[in-house]
This record gives C-alpha cells, sequence and structure tokens, in this order.
C-alpha cells in the first residue's frame, strides 16, 4: 500500500468513528430528552397534587366547622349524610398517596382529577408501595398515564350513562401487578394484539390503541409483560413486572 492510499484509508476509518460517535450521542441526547419530558411532567403532577391537597387542608377545616355546627344542633342525620360525601372525597386523594413513588402518586392523583372534570368515575385501589420496583419512575408513569389515557378515550365514545375506571396496584410473592380496567366498548379480539402495533389505532371501532405501541416498547425494555381481557361489560389492560431476585 503506498503513502497516499494509507492516509485514505485511515480518513476514512476517522470518518466511519467519528460518525459512529455522533450516532451514539444522538441516540443518548434523544433518550436524555425524552426522559426529561418525563421528568417534567411528573414535576408538574407533583405540582398539582400539592395544591389539591394544601386545598383539601383548607377545605377540611371548614368541613369540620359545618360537622361540628350540625352536632351542636343535633342535627345527626343531616351531619351523618355530610360525613358520607365528605368521605368519599377524602378518599378520591387518598387513596392516589399511598406508594412510596411520588411520581406515581402525582401521575393518579392528576388523571382522577381529569377523570372528575369528564363526569368519570374514577377508583384507585393501592395494595402495594411499590418501594422495590425497579423499573424508573417516569417509564411506569409513561405506561400508566397512557394506559389510562386509552381508557378516557373509550370512554369519550362510550353511550354509557355511568362511565367508570379503575386502578388497582398490588402485588404477589412473584410479580407487580398494574390493572387499568374501563367500562367502555368491546375490543373484538381479532384486533387484540394488533392495538401494541405502532400506528395502529382501534378508534373507530372502541376507542382503544391510542398510545399503546409506547406501552409494548416501554415494557419490552423493562421486562414487563401485558396482557387484554374485554367483554361487554369491562376492559382490562393487566401490566406485570416479576420480582426476580430483589
Amino acid at each position: 500500500m503506498d503513502e497516499n492510499s494509507f492516509y485514505l484509508t485511515l480518513c476514512i476509518i476517522l470518518v466511519v468513528i467519528l460518525a459512529t460517535c455522533v450516532i451514539v450521542l444522538l441516540k443518548s441526547y434523544m433518550r436524555l430528552l425524552k426522559r426529561t419530558e418525563s421528568l417534567l411532567e411528573s414535576i408538574e403532577n407533583l405540582g398539582k397534587l400539592n395544591d389539591r391537597l394544601r386545598m383539601d387542608r383548607h377545605d377540611y377545616l371548614n368541613h369540620l366547622q359545618i360537622v361540628y355546627g350540625l352536632m351542636e344542633l343535633k342535627e345527626y342525620d343531616e351531619m351523618d349524610a355530610y360525613l358520607k360525601k365528605l368521605y368519599k372525597e377524602v378518599m378520591k386523594t387518598g387513596k392516589a398517596i399511598k406508594t412510596k413513588k411520588p411520581a406515581i402518586n402525582a401521575l393518579l392523583a392528576a388523571k382522577a382529577a381529569e377523570a372528575e372534570a369528564k363526569d368519570m368515575e374514577f377508583v384507585i385501589e393501592v395494595k402495594s408501595d411499590l418501594e422495590k420496583l425497579r423499573i424508573e419512575d417516569w417509564e411506569l408513569c409513561k405506561v400508566l398515564s397512557n394506559l389510562i389515557d386509552n381508557a378516557m378515550h373509550a370512554l369519550d365514545e362510550s353511550d354509557k350513562s355511568e362511565k367508570k375506571i379503575r386502578i388497582n396496584v398490588s402485588e404477589t410473592k412473584e410479580q407487580y401487578l398494574f390493572e387499568v380496567e374501563d367500562n367502555g366498548p368491546k375490543i373484538p379480539e381479532e384486533l387484540r394484539e394488533k392495538i401494541f402495533t405502532k400506528g395502529f389505532s382501534t378508534k373507530k371501532e372502541s376507542g382503544h390503541g391510542m398510545g399503546l405501541a409506547i406501552v409494548k416498547k416501554v415494557l419490552d425494555e423493562n421486562a414487563g409483560s401485558i396482557k387484554v381481557d374485554s367483554n361487554d361489560d369491562e376492559t382490562i389492560f393487566s401490566v406485570m413486572f416479576g420480582k426476580g431476585d430483589e
């Protein structure tokens, strides 16, 4: 090999190395950008949760004064009815702050407020503090956020008078379980695999499908799995993460 060929080959190798470095840096930057966007959303949700808790604290002091007044007047039936309504309001916020994942708590509180604004019943059942769950909080937020939004879209297209969403967070000895249930339209069995495909939408059929490709991608990258059960009464998306060797 002559000297010119040697230097040409060396230049080509350097260009390839530099191009590879640029591609790696761009991919890292995009991952960081996506994570930053998710973190900013989590911070915003935490702020909303904090504001709501502060407002609730102020409201509950007023509620206590009303209850005390009803008790003084011996209006026990009125007091009982008032306390039942107050208990439901307390549970809406209280159930969303049981885990040790602040971002998840904030997300659930934000989605509960969004569902309430749409006149949808939003029930949260938390039976795990998620302390040892290994997926990053912001990744799990993407999964839950897309599944809940998906349920809301399904109910938007439903003609049922009562629209309900239930979130169940639990764990067994083997796994962590997240269930997002709605009483919207049934997903046909032949579509239950296709809805996780990028670009596929079932909006015309049932309202399910938006964001589900993102959910599947996150789960594949974090050793998670998902299954769908759907009938005329309810649709349940169940997300599982194995505990492995904790």
